[in-house]
């Protein structure tokens, strides 16, 4: 299908006007080299869904689905300053652990990656920022890869090192098998508290995963056990994010350093960028989700 993503951005506008809307008003400032990224990464995701006999309306309806338990989710935040889940244990039950759930959220959060402005800002941030790195990582490590885009760029920028992704979800690492092509990549269905191997890691990636777990400091602290000493790490988390499956609430950039710092981490490398066009401080009043991400360094 010629331009995939206007074909996705056109049939949720019809499925959602007001959502679809705010889609086009929000990406169309990101340039010609934003589009043709989406494009290509659209195409691939089509081609993933014509190989289990899908079509890309499966893509949009489960990313519609998500988009609709969010709202719910952010009305139920609106009202108690509380998000909904106050366990691990309880996300796992009814998200993790059930597989029809995780189909349609995985499937929506992947179409989410290029449909929302500040997720594409977090990728381009990442990209800039990693290739620095690459002269020094032989072994790369992704705590809960998810869907699999960050995993994708290891293997394209890593072609000789050691990449390995530890995740709790099968439905995870099925998806992100599928994503993920060339290279090799050794996959750990396993809690990461459990995951001790013997030799460390140069770099550590652990996108969106704090705000999943009643105590992000030893969540932390444990990725700061498999890192050497001289290893970088680059994190994403979500402040005031209410979904399904969050767990722990941040509710501004200083909530999050205070934890990075706590499990003896220092940030060198910082990005905020809120989900809605406002000035800062507007945003933060307003409780609008900003997504912090950082590159980090033992102290």
């Amino acid at each position: 299908m010629e331009n995939l993503f206007q074909h996705i951005l056109d049939r949720i506008t019809e499925l959602n006007p007001m959502h679809g809307k705010k889609l086009k008003k929000s990406v169309k400032s990101l340039g010609p080299d934003y589009f043709n990224k989406a494009e290509e990464f659209y195409q691939k995701y089509n081609r993933i869904l014509f190989s289990s006999g899908k079509t890309i309306e499966f893509g949009i309806d489960c990313y519609l689905h998500m988009c609709n338990d969010m709202m719910f989710e952010q009305l139920r935040f609106m009202e108690t300053g509380k998000y909904s889940n106050t366990s691990f244990d309880e996300v796992n039950k009814n998200v993790y652990d059930n597989p029809a759930v995780m189909e349609y959220h995985m499937n929506g959060l992947l179409m989410s990656e290029m449909l929302w402005h500040h997720h594409y800002k977090v990728y381009s941030f990442f990209k800039e920022n990693f290739n620095h790195h690459l002269p020094s990582i032989a072994r790369y490590l992704e705590i809960g890869g998810g869907h699999g885009l960050f995993t994708q760029e290891a293997v394209n920028d890593l072609p000789n090192a050691i990449i390995d992704v530890v995740d709790i979800s099968k439905s995870s690492i099925e998806l992100s098998k599928q994503f993920v092509s060339g290279g090799s990549v050794n996959y750990y269905l396993k809690d990461v508290y459990e995951y001790n191997p013997e030799v460390k890691y140069d770099f550590i990636v652990m996108g969106e995963v704090l705000e999943h777990v009643e105590d992000p400091v030893a969540l932390l602290k444990k990725l700061h056990s498999l890192l050497n000493e001289n290893g970088k790490a680059f994190i994403t988390t979500p402040t005031n994010a209410p979904t399904i499956d969050h767990v722990y609430l941040f509710r501004n950039r200083k909530d999050v350093v205070d934890i990075i710092e706590k499990a003896g981490f220092e940030v060198y490398v910082e990005s905020c960028i809120y989900a809605e066009d406002l000035p800062p401080e507007t945003a933060e009043e307003m409780k609008i989700t900003m997504m912090y991400a950082a590159f980090l360094k033992k102290k």
